[in-house]
């Protein structure tokens, strides 16, 4: 199991519900979350096999910016 960590625009609890759907939608995701009480909106992702990229796209095409953290 990966986990990768993202810097994102998502901003309160109405923009998650606009990429819920995204995330939940692509295969190998095992669980995400947000902590929007940090400064960079992080998304935490825990998957199986999964290209960060992938994420990233997802995010993109439900209009928020979403941006892999190095290790």
């Amino acid at each position: 199991m990966d986990i990768l960590v993202f810097k994102t625009s998502v901003q309160n609890p109405g923009h998650i519900q606009q990429v819920k759907h995204h995330l939940n939608s692509i295969g190998g995701v095992i669980k995400w979350n947000f902590d929007l009480d940090d400064s960079d909106n992080i998304l935490r992702v825990e998957s199986v096999n999964l290209s960060p990229r992938t994420i990233e796209s997802a995010l993109k095409n439900a209009g928020c910016y979403c941006e892999e953290l190095p290790d």
